[in-house]
């Protein structure tokens, strides 16, 4: 029997599948459902979702993958599911666990000052780091129309936070090396110019930029320099001490004034949590909000939240201790020798293929120029073997983010081998049409305007109103 469902249908089936399965609430039911009826609907979908990242065919997202690991965080979260960490009178336990998280993170990171914040993720750390400097050239001085300056490879929520603190962006290029060109960011720098950025290492490919070179660079203008290490920043300084050779990054390179990493990454924290560094509490003092004259009372908040869940801070303060150097070193060294693997076997096994840079922690590789082959094609036969790939754009390129679960003996091997079939595949059907395309955050999607017209619009239409009752 044909398929007859459009893009959009099929498209929905592949994000909403629980539709034809599961009751769809369209409102809060007359009477609750019984507690161990959703039990058993959670315990379902989650052992079906879990079932190719607990194999190994997934690309980053799942950090840790240690379930044993997972429900001992739950377990902590579960005593302080329920805490406002607003409230620290109540509370004083959060105190301590933020305190803690900050001053390991900035042990880890050479910052001879524990002065941070332990924010929502990533894109948080990222946005109150762009705030803290536009603030403080504001007030000091007289900054009305700021900037900021980074390379076009810095990740996609800089340009968000942007957006929303009415600050223009300037992307420098990359080098033949795929990290950025400091000279063109020199070039972009103004006195209007709030800050410099660099990655360590960048989502699409995972490497390190100059960033002694930006250190000094943003000396000489005068304006400070943030590092973003959400990515590989809880798993470069554990490659170093194992032997790899990394340039400087931290806080040891004088110049860096802001660095943000995820502990929900390679900290194997639960989903949630990072942690924003500053090297000196004048900066980050300008993040903070009050309000004196409001009837609720006096009001203080060190940055956009207000109320959090002490589960999320005491788990990662728990994650981090129970780890200890000596899990995390154990951890970096499988995932760094997974890495290795890849990285060798697609460089002298794929002639179609060529890796992007030199990085550690992922491979990320496009169409070799004197193959002209289509990557998507190569990202639709690894998705239809199994494997869930991240694509990359500009140029098109996939990468393999090595976590956890990939580090499971014959994981690489077998990439490998389904990558030669995939390449072929690629070869055989060269200026066919791929299915896949590169979006952030899924696996194969299709690209271009009609994607994102039914992603923002039919898929989100799905979501409150389209899908069929079971």
């Amino acid at each position: 029997m044909s398929d007859e469902r459009t893009d959009l249908e099929r498209m929905l089936d592949d994000l909403f599948p629980y539709r034809q399965l599961m009751a769809t609430q369209r409102a809060i039911p007359e009477q609750g459902v019984g507690r161990d009826a959703v039990l058993t609907d959670i315990a379902s979908m989650a052992k079906a979702e879990d079932a190719v990242g607990d194999a190994g065919r997934v690309s980053g997202s799942l950090y840790s993958g240690d379930h044993e690991h997972y429900h001992f965080l739950a377990q902590v979260f579960e005593h302080f599911a329920h805490a406002n960490v607003l409230q620290r009178d109540m509370y004083p336990s959060a105190t301590k666990f933020e305190g803690e998280i900050i001053a390991m993170t900035a042990d880890l990171f050479r910052n001879p000052q524990p002065i941070g914040v332990v924010t929502s993720g990533g894109s948080d750390s990222l946005v109150h780091a762009l705030y803290s400097y536009r603030e403080e050239a504001r007030e000091v001085r007289g900054v009305r129309t700021p900037n900021v300056v980074l390379p076009v490879t810095a990740h996609v929520a800089l340009n968000k936070g942007a957006h929303w603190l009415g600050i223009e962006v300037r992307t420098a290029p990359l080098t033949e090396d795929f990290v950025v060109d400091v000279d063109a960011m020199a070039d972009l720098v103004d006195d209007d110019t709030i800050c410099l950025v660099g990655s360590a290492g960048d989502y699409a490919h995972g490497l390190i930029d100059p960033i002694d070179r930006l250190g000094e660079l943003a000396q000489a203008r005068g304006i400070g320099l943030h590092v973003d290490g959400c990515l590989g920043g809880f798993l470069l300084p554990w490659a170093e001490e194992l032997g790899y050779d990394l340039p400087p990054w931290d806080f040891r390179v004088p110049g860096v004034t802001t660095l943000s990493a995820d502990t929900h990454k390679y900290g194997y924290a639960l989903k949630g949590t990072s942690v924003l560094l500053y090297r000196d509490s004048a900066l980050r003092s300008r993040q903070y909000f009050s309000a004196t004259e409001w009837p609720g009372g006096l009001y203080l908040s060190p940055g956009l939240a207000g109320s959090r869940s002490g589960g999320l801070i005491a788990s990662t303060w728990a994650a981090m201790v129970t780890m200890g150097r000596q899990g995390y070193l154990d951890r970096a060294r499988a995932i760094l020798s997974t890495n290795d693997l890849i990285k060798a076997g697609v460089r002298a096994d794929f002639p179609e293929l060529r890796v992007m840079g030199d990085p550690l922690f992922m491979t990320a590789f496009m169409s070799a120029p004197e193959a002209d082959i289509d990557v998507y094609l190569v990202n639709d036969a690894l998705k239809e073997r199994g494997w869930r790939m991240n694509s990359l754009q500009l140029p098109p390129a996939l990468h393999f983010c090595i976590t956890g679960p990939n580090t499971q003996p014959g994981v690489a091997d077998d990439f490998l081998a389904d990558l030669r079939i995939a390449v072929d595949y690629a070869v055989a059907h060269r200026g066919e049409p791929a299915k896949s395309g590169a979006m952030y955050g899924f696996g194969a999607m299709p690209d271009g305007d009609q994607t994102l017209r039914m992603v923002m619009g039919g898929v989100l239409d799905a979501m409150h109103s389209t899908a069929p009752e079971a």
